[in-house]
Formats: C-alpha cells, structure tokens, sequence
C-alpha cells in the first residue's frame, strides 16, 4: 500500500484495522476462548449492551450476556470451534443487563487460529435488528388479522377473530368496544362520537386467563370522559400511554382502573375504529410489566390494523342491516297464523337463512276449498325477498280467479318472466343485473266435499301424502320448468284422492321432501289418530333436520285433512226448466231453515239462487245442480255442462233483463265462475249467516 510516495508497513495496517474494527466499526464484535470466555469486545459492543468493558471481560458468555436460549447459543459456538465452519445471521433472543426487555441480534461467528493452526477461540460479529424484527413482528401480525379477521359478515365474530389474531403475539391484553348501534346494523355516528353513546365490549381476550376484566364481554355502557378513550373516539388519533397508578384520568372510570391494576399493566395502545369520518368502536391493547412496552413505531400499525378491522365491521354491519331488513319484511309478506278451515288444519315453519326467499301460503278458495303454496326464489337478502312479495301476491291475485293449478303456474310463469326481463335491462353496474330471477313453487288445491287434491309444480317440488295408516308417499307430479323461463313448456297437473286424516307436507327443498319421506315415522306422528298438535310435529322435524339442510332456507307447509260435516252442505238436481226455479227456492228455503239462518242472508240467498238458476237454464246446458254450501260464507253453487262464460251487465233503465249478475254481484261479498273438463260452476258466498230463528220463505 502506498500513500503519498511513501510504502505502509503490513503489520502497521494490520493493526490500524483491527484498531477501527474494535473502536469505530458500528457492528458490535465479541472474541471468546476456546472456554466460552469473553476475551475482548469492542465499543459498538458497550454501546449496544449498555455494558462497560471489564463487565464482561473474562466472564462465560452465558453469564455475560442475559440469553433467552442459552443452551442453544453454547451448542452453536461449539459447533463452530469443533469443524470451523462459520455460521452467519443467527438470530439469538437476549435481555440487556438489569432490564427484561428483549433484543433480537444477527450474529456471525468465525474460529479463531493461529498462523500454526492452533485454535484460538471464536469471534462473533453481532447487529442489533430488534427494530427490524419488530417490523417483521408486525406484518406477521397484520398478515394474521388480514386472514383471519372478517372471514364472516358477523360483527361481533369479527370483534373475536381480531383478538384472537393479537393474543399474544402483539398484546397481552386485546379489547375490542363497538358502539352499540353498530352491532345492530345501524348507521356508525360521525366524528367526533356524542358522550353518552353506548358501546359493546364485543372481544376480550388475554393471555392470562386469570386476568381480571373491566365489564364482561357483551355488556353496554357508556365510557366515562375524559380519558384517552374517549380522547380517541373524538379526534380519531391512535395513542400509546406509559400506564401507572398515578395516572389523573384513571379517578374517571374506576372498574377499568381497577382492572388495569390488577393486571399489572404497563403499556397501553388505544387505536380508534374509524371508516369515512365516522365512529365505529375502539380497540385497547395492554402489554404487562415484563414485556416491552409499546412505542411510536407501533402507532402506524395500529392504523392500518384498524383500517382493516373498521372495514370488516363496516361490511359486517351493512349486511347485518340489509339481512334484518330482508327478515323484517319476509316477515311481514308471510301469514301470521295458520287460517282457519273447517276440513283442514295447517301449521308452518320456515328456518331463518339471510333473508332468502322461501314463503308458505294458504289461500280459502270458493266452495270450502284451500289453496296450499311452498315456493322459494332463488338468491338472498332484499332482492329474494321482494321477489318472493311479489310473486305471492300475484299467486294470491290469481287465486281469486279460480283458474286451474297448471293455468296459475302458467300465468305465475309470465309475471316471473317479466320480472326477469326488468333486472336484466338493469345498468350492467347493479349487481341485480348478473342476477337471474328464477323460483320454484307447488300449488295444490284441496277439496274436503271431494276429498282430492289437485297439484301442479314449477321445479322439482311435491308433497308427501301420509295416509291414516300410516303409509307415506310422494304422488307422482309433472316436474315443470322453474318460474322465470322463457321455453313455452306448459304445466301439467295430478290429481290424488286424500282420505280424511291423512298428512300433506309441501316443502321448497327437494332435499328436506326426500328426507321426510325416508324418515316416515317423523309425519306419522301428525296423522289425525295420534291426536298430537300440528305444530309440535312440525317442531319435531326442525329438530331433526341434518346440518346441510338446515343450513339453509327452507319453507314447510302441513296440512292435516279432516271429514267435512255432512250437515253443513246439500245439493239438489235440477231440470233445464223455467218451473225448476220455483223448485229451487223451495229447497234453499227448507235447507236454510235447518240451519236457523237468519232472514236477511235467508232472502238474499234465495234471490241469487233464483237469478244463477234462471242463468242456467236460460245460457247454460244439462244437467244442472244447486248446491249449497255453510262453511266459512254461506255459499250457493250451480253447475252446468256449457263453457259459456257468464257475463256481468249493466243494463238500461228500459231494459227488461240483464240484471241477474249485477244482483248477485250487489249480495254477494264474493262470486266467480269456476271451469272444470265437465262445464262450469257459478257460485256465489256471503258473510258467515247469522242465527235468528227460522228464515221468512218467499217460495
């Protein structure tokens, strides 16, 4: 080496850079003996350690240094004098003398030798990385939260999986508290949050089960101001906090006081949950007397760990809120209670599952007759259940029609469609335009004079028919296309015979259809012998349902058939003639007196008689019937072979006819024609008569 003309002796620049390395070098160097024995350190040592020189010089390393493993650090010194070969970049844990504050160092060793080979010791190049370990510490951390926190749209689950991702890998003590509305879906506060604003502790975890907690999880309270807690809940500022008993604002909230001592707490972090200037809770992190307190570097990871907390509630909380509303309307868009029937009694149940849109339905019909529907729309949260509103209510405005069951599904079908048409000329930015509306529904019409049932399907649903004995059976239904499509393929209809005291289940799940008709003896138990409230049998297969069937919306409609009292109806043929008007007065009026009805309703029932029955005669073809029928209305029938449709006139003060309709319209709160593959029936029902004594005949 030369300088300025002049050569540097060799053993003169061996020395100058040994005398750099042990004086200057940044990176700390240790020599030990082949005993394990510190023989020299250098400055950046002392500095590192906080230790003076003859501290250390001459003592085992093990005793030198306060090692977390020292076992583990003697076998890889040893290790390195035995084979020479030198290891680089081992992290060994240690606590600086008289504190118990933990380091992370990168250490290097090499064998020492002389120039003859002999062994002199090791020498150890060690770097403090505690703050990049610290760093590290935290993305593993935030990575954690990341995976695990927000997995469900629960806000309280959400509140678990963040303390849980934090104990103990970043606190000792993790505490989450939401405000109160937030868990329910409300809309957070702004900035800065009201005083007196409830808040839910809704995660607690710590690292010492024995430690005592402020307020149990679940409870909800108002924080007591002015602390750092309420300080962060208005200026939105994460803080970190040196926790001691002299504190001023521990005197304002004294059963969080308390605890904080009993923990023996020393540091603490308080991180704001905040999403577009609103509020949305608050998170609390202790760390206790023998473990490193929090500092400043960890500040910007309390940001971003509440970013993504506040977001994951936020998310959870929006649908907790759609979720109520689409339950809240499902709800109310669905009977109350079972209707009331002379022949059939009815019990529901429906498993909660997001909102869908499963819905049950039973529908009086004319002539003692009931509508019984199950359907399901495809789909969750309010769109489902809007469209399952819409199509009940459309299914309950044919009804009244009194079409066929494979004409209401074809009319139904066409309501579907158009509804489908709607959501697809949506903007391709709504997420309800990537959503098909498609629905599957049973209707089936059950008459106790005839005792059948007549059934029609749109999807893969039918009924299980449990007969008195107790054997059980799916009848075998036409599978119709599902509700919303644009194919053309027509509905197609079953009629079965149900004797009285059989058990009809209608289901929206195929699956929960096949499950009850494995399972038979789950349905015997509702059949009219054993006697058992409807309600109790349904409550019994819900206990029953297997995970993967409860899991979801479902819908379950029971209908058990009772006999239909012989003396509540009466029919009568008639002859296509004008005399046979006269003939059926007579026979209403008889009827009418073995029912006690009143004189008003009497009246009025042998005017409509008369007014269908000349109809008949006059438009319709024979055979004709008059039936009468006291069930939930008085109701008068009268059946004839022609498909001519009846039609309602308003006809002129001059004209000497065509008021018969408009007469039966004017007395009856309810009247239609009803077709059948024989003719049609027109009918026509009042109220519920009244008893008075014996009607005033007018025959």
């Amino acid at each position: 080496m030369a300088q300025g003309g002049s050569a540097v002796p060799a053993g003169e620049a061996e020395a100058a850079l040994l005398d750099a390395l042990f004086t200057q070098s940044p990176v700390g160097l240790h020599v030990l003996d082949t005993d394990l024995r510190v023989v020299r350190i250098n400055t950046a040592t002392q500095g590192m350690q906080g230790v003076r020189t003859e501290d250390l010089i001459g003592r085992h390393f093990a005793d030198a240094y306060g090692l977390a493993e020292p076992e583990e650090t003697e076998a890889l010194l040893r290790e390195v004098l035995a084979t020479g070969t030198p290891v680089r970049e081992h992290i060994v844990r240690a606590h600086r003398p008289g504190t118990r504050v933990e380091h992370h160092y990168a250490v290097s060793v090499f064998r020492l030798q002389d120039p003859r080979g002999a062994i002199l010791g090791v020498a150890a190049a060690v770097v403090d990385i505690t703050e990049q370990e610290k760093a590290r510490a935290r993305v593993r951390v935030l990575g954690a939260v990341r995976e695990r926190v927000g997995r469900t749209l629960d806000v309280v689950v959400a509140c678990e999986e963040l303390v849980e991702a934090l104990v103990p890998a970043f606190a000792d003590v993790a505490i989450v508290e939401v405000v109160d509305a937030v868990v329910r879906g409300d809309d957070p506060p702004l900035s800065p949050l009201p005083r007196g604003t409830p808040l839910r502790r809704a995660g607690f975890r710590t690292a010492d089960p024995h430690l005592p907690q402020a307020h149990p999880v679940g409870d909800v309270r108002s924080l007591p101001a002015p602390t750092p807690f309420t300080q962060a809940l208005s200026d939105l500022r994460p803080r970190v906090l040196a926790v001691h008993p002299g504190l001023p604002w521990l005197a304002a909230d004294p059963d969080r006081a308390e605890a904080i001592r009993a923990s023996g707490a020393r540091s603490l972090l308080i991180a704001p949950l905040t999403l577009r200037g609103t509020v949305l809770g608050l998170i609390s992190l202790y760390r206790i007397r023998q473990t490193e307190p929090y500092d400043d570097g960890d500040l910007d990871f309390a940001l971003q760990l509440a970013d993504h907390t506040a977001l994951c509630i936020d998310n959870a909380r929006r649908y907790t809120r759609e979720h109520t509303v689409a339950s809240t309307v499902q709800r109310q868009l669905l009977p109350r209670h079972p209707a009331a029937h002379t022949a059939l009694e009815t019990a529901y149940i429906s498993t909660p599952s997001d909102g869908a849109g499963a819905w049950y339905d039973t529908i009086s019909l004319s002539s003692a007759r009931t509508a019984l529907v199950v359907g399901e729309v495809a789909g969750q949260g309010i769109h489902a259940t809007a469209a399952m509103g819409q199509l009940r209510t459309v299914i309950r405005s044919l009804a009244g029609f009194d079409l066929e069951s494979d004409e209401l599904l074809a009319r139904l079908n066409d309501t579907a469609a158009q509804l489908a048409a709607e959501r697809a000329s949506l903007p391709p930015g709504d997420p309800l335009h990537r959503e098909a509306l498609t629905a599957s529904c049973v209707y089936a019409v059950y008459d106790p004079l005839t005792r059948t049932c007549t059934v029609a399907s749109a999807g893969h649903l039918a009924p299980v028919v449990v007969h008195p004995d107790g054997s059980t059976k799916i009848p075998d239904v036409p599978t119709g296309p599902p509700l919303g499509n644009l194919g053309g393929t027509p509905f197609a209809t079953t009629l079965f015979e149900v004797p009285d005291g059989s058990v009809l289940a209608f289901s929206s799940s195929p699956v929960l259809t096949q499950h009850l008709a494995g399972r038979s003896a789950l349905l015997r138990g509702a059949s009219a012998s054993n006697g058992r409230p409807l309600q109790d049998v349904c409550d019994d297969i819900l206990y029953s349902l297997p995970n993967d069937i409860g899991s979801h919306a479902t819908a379950l409609l029971l209908a058990r058939t009772h006999p239909f009292p012989a003396d509540r109806v009466a029919s009568w043929p008639l002859e296509a003639d004008p005399a046979a008007v006269a003939v059926a007065r007579h026979h209403v009026c008889a009827q009418l007196t073995a029912w006690d009805v009143d004189d008003e309703t009497a009246f009025n029932t042998e005017l409509m008689v008369s007014e269908l029955v000349t109809n008949a005669i006059r438009y319709g073809s024979p055979p004709l019937e008059l039936r009468l029928i006291n069930d939930r209305g008085l109701t008068c029938e009268v059946r004839d072979t022609s498909p001519a449709m009846p039609r309602l006139r308003h006809a002129r003060t001059v004209d000497e006819g065509g008021r018969g309709l408009f007469i039966v319209a004017q007395l009856a709160h309810a009247w239609g024609t009803r077709y059948t593959a024989e003719g049609k029936t027109i009918w026509a029902e009042q109220a519920p008569p009244a008893v008075s004594g014996a009607p005033v005949c007018t025959t």
